[in-house]
């Protein structure tokens, strides 16, 4: 591709270095004049102040993930396994965006299905070019791959979906995912490789130049063919990591704010028992109707407690190393 023919001329560190400012540019020009056929927002009848989301752009995930994908597939050393996952998050978007565009949304059982179909996909493709070696505070263990693909299984499946639900608010999930995607570029660059490290940080700048339109009060909404994504490609990263484990504290906003709701919903759907019945879920909706927060407070909170946890991983590792 691409890099190959440009590593003649511009050390790689310089490749990838346009790898991230194009896909900051591009992903911005792009949102700045958005093409026609992008669906409008419905408003949501559930959800706190969903009215206001009414007639917004949505679905510009679908911008967001493609400008990523073939910034990646251009400016990235080419691999079998990184274009097998690009693949992948192409679906997992493209089921998300199909989501946002329909007049009848897609049920939760359909949404589950196609997400553990890809979780599948993906963790096959890992294991056929990793070992099922993990490290756990400092200590390397093997675990069988009958196992590894279970919890990789699971790692996926509960990151896209805890990311999607964490998408409520204007700013909420695209700052948190900013911050996450650029620790685990940065933490475990060491152990992912330059091409992993790269990125994670072009996908970071992708959705900065999306917050641009999405910071309260915003313009536009990824829809889930962005958070959907996010959330795939957060656990890819936490895969590759070697330290899968580090999600429970690099993805711990998205678990609590969108997961305790999954929970919550499981527990009374299927085993019929009372839980959390006082808590409004997701806990950004707790914070603003049931506690009066505004908006930017909520999302501004979010980011605080995103790079703490960010830099706890980070002196946990050094510690541990």
């Amino acid at each position: 591709m691409l890099y190959d023919l440009l590593n003649g001329y511009i050390p790689a560190a310089g490749i990838l270095t346009i790898a991230v400012a194009l896909c900051l540019v591009a992903t911005y020009l792009f949102l700045r004049f958005p093409p026609a056929f992008l669906p409008k927002d419905q408003g949501r009848a559930f959800a706190v102040n969903g009215a206001l989301s009414k007639g917004k752009t949505r679905g510009v995930g679908l911008i967001m993930v493609l400008v990523f994908l073939i910034t990646g597939l251009l400016l990235l050393p080419f691999s079998k396994e990184y274009t097998i996952y690009s693949a992948l998050l192409f679906l997992m978007m493209l089921s998300g965006y199909l989501d946002d565009a329909s007049k009848n949304p897609w049920s939760d059982y359909k949404k589950g299905a196609i997400d553990l179909i890809i979780s599948v996909l993906a963790v096959a493709n890992f294991l056929m070019q990793n070992d099922s070696g993990v490290y756990f505070f400092g200590s390397r263990f093997m675990l069988h791959p009958v196992l590894y693909a279970i919890l990789g299984i699971v790692l996926i499946w509960v990151s896209v979906n805890v990311t999607n639900c964490s998408d409520g608010v204007d700013g909420l999930c695209g700052s948190v995912s900013v911050v996450a995607l650029t620790a685990y570029g940065l933490i475990f660059k060491d152990q992912m490789g330059e091409g992993y490290m790269t990125c994670a940080l072009m996908f970071a700048a992708v959705i900065l130049a999306y917050l641009r339109f999405n910071w309260s009060p915003s313009t536009m909404l990824m829809g889930d063919a962005g958070s959907r994504a996010i959330g795939f490609w957060l656990a890819i990263l936490a895969m590759k990591s070697r330290h899968p484990f580090s999600f429970l504290l690099l993805g711990l906003v998205f678990i609590l704010d969108g997961g305790l709701g999954l929970v919550k919903v499981f527990i009374m759907r299927f085993l019929k028992i009372p839980f959390l019945k006082s808590i409004r879920f997701p806990l950004h909706d707790q914070l603003r109707k049931n506690m009066g927060w505004k908006d930017v407070p909520v999302v501004l909170l979010m980011i605080g407690c995103q790079i703490v946890l960010s830099l706890i991983t980070a002196l946990l590792l050094r510690i541990a190393g």
